[in-house]
């Protein structure tokens, strides 16, 4: 609010509202549609008409937001395990200045514990006043190993000055959005699990119905996630359900698991889940009557990954960028070139023995799920000698094979059928704001390019960014912003092919294009290793 409106009397402010009410009733009243913002001045809290209601959100000096609006129905009661239902209408006009809850999980370094799930709400975020103008739109989806997370952590406010609307999203999680279970199938012998994933295309249903009233293009969507966010823009790009919902995709630190488990394997998992939280019989009923409580304590907590159910997701990642089966839009797509040092570090910190040189070995077997003869060669490959120590020399093993080479693959797949522009973060200072210190450097770890592109809000340890680590931060949002826009990142960012093998290195020195990003992850080793 502006000092002058501060000044005002109490019964002045109070009869603005009041008219601003008036004129929405009548506009309601009469049965017209509204494409713009309702506000009488600036300063006052703007409403925007949606296909379910009117919404007032609040104007920060910055950006306009508007928070936990609905976009499908409460996933409860029946319609837990069920694909999303369109949300209920609204009379009057909402309130959306305050975030929804997020949808249930454990307590995180990366999410706070939630218990509700009611909890499909996205946000949106625009320019101050933003009059229908047809603005680029970037929908974020967070990561969390789709076990935890939320849309509130992120403010988005760095994008929103570059002139793009950004929306941010809830969706389900865990058992509750990943179980895959035969009682839960849509017919007898059908698909099931894969929810979350419909409830990110509901939420870009949406978008395509409604972002309009907000300023935005719902003909330029740019689908952008990190971490498991990031596998999810994959997935999006190969689901049939999510064709026209998006233009273009950023999938960040995305490519650790392209290749999904069958639906048969993931029921059988969904069997034991069943067993486990107190349905041996295994029946809907009884899944659908659990307590949220025991189904969060009943969960995976090394994370979910979707499975490939022959409907929402037809084939594996992998093979469907192989063949050219997905949708052919522009894509930015990388990994941070320490990806793996984090989840050491969690390790770590979570009580499990430190990585030493005696059980460097073994800890590369279990890393990988690989026998001792396997880890052996491994170890050649990665000598200790080359590394500041054990565990830098593990978080380069898991990175490259985990991370780093999947990407290189993804990226020569995409680059056959689409426009691809590849990058690798490589700020080694990059503050590490989940974790604390574990003995050795975080480098470029898993999510720390995210700090450049949001302000995050709820990390457990503080990240101010240094002069030069603020102006990365400005080229990357400029580049992400310019490709939500254009399709183009920058036009000295090279496409990405299959005989170039070109990307941008992102580095708190400046961007520049790197040419032996296959060399210096051991792609070559990891490729006949496969």
């Amino acid at each position: 609010m502006s000092q002058q409106a501060a000044r005002r009397p109490a019964w002045i402010k109070a009869a603005s509202f009041s008219l601003v009410v008036a004129v929405i009733a009548l506009i309601s009243a009469a049965g017209l549609k509204s494409s713009g913002t309702l506000a009488a001045a600036a300063g006052s809290r703007p409403v925007v008409r949606t296909s379910t209601g009117l919404v007032q959100g609040r104007n920060t000096g910055t950006q306009d937001e508007y928070l936990g609006i609905p976009y499908a129905a409460p996933p409860v009661g029946a319609l837990r395990w069920r694909s999303p239902r369109p949300a209920a209408p609204w009379h009057g006009v909402r309130q959306a200045a305050a975030y929804a809850p997020h949808c249930p999980q454990p307590a995180s370094a990366f999410g706070k514990a939630s218990m509700s799930e009611n909890c499909l709400y996205l946000n949106v975020f625009t320019p101050p006043g933003a009059a229908p103008r047809d603005l680029p739109v970037i929908v974020w989806l967070h990561g969390g190993s789709l076990l935890v997370g939320e849309s509130d952590d992120y403010d988005p406010g760095p994008l929103v000055r570059n002139g793009v609307i950004v929306v941010t999203v809830n969706y389900r999680l865990g058992a509750l959005g990943f179980l895959a279970d035969t009682a839960l199938a849509n017919r007898p012998g059908g698909s099931s699990g894969d929810y979350g994933l419909m409830d990110q295309q509901a939420a870009l249903r949406w978008v395509k119905r409604d972002i309009r009233a907000f300023g935005g293009d719902p003909g330029n969507v740019t689908l952008a996630g990190e971490s498991s966010g990031g596998l999810s823009v994959l997935a999006q790009l190969v689901s049939p359900g999510a064709r026209g919902l998006f233009k273009r995709a950023i999938a960040e630190s995305g490519t650790y698991n392209l290749t999904q488990q069958p639906l048969t394997t993931a029921e059988t998992a969904g069997a034991a889940f069943a067993a486990r939280a107190g349905c041996p019989g295994n029946t809907a009923s009884c899944l659908r009557l659990l307590p949220v409580s025991a189904i969060v304590d009943s969960e995976d907590f090394s994370g979910y990954t979707p499975d490939a159910d022959g409907t929402v997701l037809p084939r594996t990642v992998k093979a469907a960028l192989a063949s050219g089966q997905f949708a052919h839009v522009p894509v930015i797509i990388g990994t941070n070139h320490d990806e793996w040092r984090l989840f050491i570090a969690m390790a770590r910190l979570r009580g499990g023995p430190p990585v030493t040189a005696a059980n460097y070995q073994a800890m590369i077997a279990t890393t990988l799920g690989i026998p001792a003869a396997a880890a052996a060669g491994i170890a050649a490959e990665y000598p200790l000698s080359g590394y500041a120590s054990p565990s830098v020399a593990l978080g380069a093993v898991g990175t490259d094979a985990i991370f780093a080479c999947p990407a290189l693959a993804a990226e020569d797949s995409l680059s056959r059928y689409t426009p691809t522009y590849a990058y690798e973060f490589s700020d080694e200072n990059a503050p590490q704001r989940y974790l604390p210190p574990a003995g050795f450097a975080y480098g470029a770890a898993h999510e720390s390019e995210v700090q450049y592109l949001f302000t995050l809000h709820g990390t457990p340890y503080p990240g101010p960014l240094s002069a030069s680590q603020q102006r990365l931060a400005r080229t990357m949002q400029r580049y992400w912003t310019d490709f939500a826009a254009t399709g183009v990142p920058i036009a000295e960012w090279p496409r990405f092919t299959p005989a170039s093998t070109q990307a941008v290195t992102l580095s708190a020195q400046g961007a520049v294009i790197k040419t032996d990003y296959a060399a210096e992850h051991h792609c070559g080793f990891w490729a006949a290793a496969a």
